[in-house]
């Protein structure tokens, strides 16, 4: 759990809130049901026509990453790796067979499969760092969901605002109604921006630094498995990956 990424929504929100009532306004002021679904239904209506149906559900997928991140364990992995290349120093890289279908990671599976095959050095770099920018991509491709939420977000708020205010003006003739009901009109205005700042524009940052790991960690494993490959000294392949652990 990115307890981080919880504390920092409840501090944001909590900030907003917290000034309003110092103010002396009242919550209630704030929660108005019409701004909100301008603002939300406008953003993701915008979102989906801008993003492929793959790219959005993608995305959508990957909310939960952000309090619930990819487990990346690269100690553990450089020992793993160590295991193999020792067992392939003594029984040949035939020995690693057995370890294929036992390996839960599927692009290190892919991987130990290329060294059992016999492949060239080169050919399995070309080939793992093909599939890793291939997965650095979908997954910016879906953080980049996130920020064309953050900017078309405080837009559709104005755009939600203007409109109360259409209604506003269409009361003039009441001006007991007035003064609520630009405060109702400008309530769209405050969700768009700070759903932008305060959610949209953060979940794709942080997803972003999720795929910016995630595509170390790999470049971690082709310079483990093509280390092997080359027959190099487990103490050597030890010193080289440590580098990635800073």
């Amino acid at each position: 759990m990115d307890i981080l990424t919880l504390v920092g929504l409840l501090v944001g929100f909590g900030a907003i809130i917290g000034g309003n009532i110092l103010e002396g306004g009242h919550t209630s002021s704030l929660m108005q049901l019409t701004a909100f679904i301008i603002v939300t239904g406008g953003t993701f209506g915008a979102v989906m026509v801008q993003s492929p149906m793959s790219v959005f559900l993608h995305a959508m997928k990957s909310v939960g990453k952000i309090f619930l991140p990819p487990k990346i364990e690269a100690a553990e992995t450089i020992q793993k790796i160590l295991n193999w290349s020792g067992i392939a120093r003594k029984e040949g890289l035939l020995g690693l067979e057995s370890l294929v279908e036992a390996e839960p990671d599927p692009f290190a599976r892919k991987g130990l499969q290329l060294l059992v095959d016999g492949t060239e050095p080169d050919t399995i770099r070309n080939i793992l760092e093909v599939e890793m920018a291939a997965l650095e991509h979908r997954d910016l491709q879906a953080a980049k969901v996130f920020e064309g939420m953050g900017g078309y977000s405080p837009t559709i708020g104005i755009i939600g605002a203007v409109m109360g205010l259409i209604h506003v003006m269409q009361n003039l003739s009441d001006p007991s109604k007035l003064g609520s009901g630009i405060a109702v009109a400008f309530v769209a205005t405050i969700y768009g921006v700070g759903l932008a700042n305060l959610l949209f524009l953060p979940t794709a940052n942080k997803l972003k630094a999720h795929v910016h790991n995630q595509a170390q960690f790999q470049e971690m494993i082709i310079e483990g498995i093509v280390s092997i490959s080359h027959g190099e000294n487990p103490r050597n392949i030890e010193t080289k990956l440590q580098g990635f652990l800073h």
